[in-house]
């Protein structure tokens, strides 16, 4: 999962392991690292280049800190509505 600066990597989303409770990574430490930009740019108004870059590192950020955390950030009612928005499984 190594990349160079110009090229993107991608997870699928059951790749990553995202829990309540944020955790440090063990044995996938230099591989997520890896995936970090290598530098924070913002273009147009938008932190990095491509949603694609921004989603990586959301799902990097939260492995280390947790969805508990994360809901606390904005307005509970987003998130509610967030989820209520996913596919329901058949």
């Amino acid at each position: 999962m190594v990349s160079s600066s110009s090229e993107v990597v991608t997870m699928r989303n059951e790749d990553w392991d995202i829990r309540r409770q944020g955790r440090a990574w063990k044995h996938e430490a230099m591989d997520r690292y890896a995936l970090t930009p290598e530098r924070i740019e913002m273009i147009d108004g938008k932190l990095l280049w491509s949603d694609d870059e921004r989603r990586t590192l959301l799902a990097l950020l939260l492995e280390n800190v947790g969805a508990d955390q994360a809901v606390r950030l904005g307005d509970p009612a987003v998130w509610r509505e967030a989820v209520a928005a996913l596919p329901q499984p058949s």
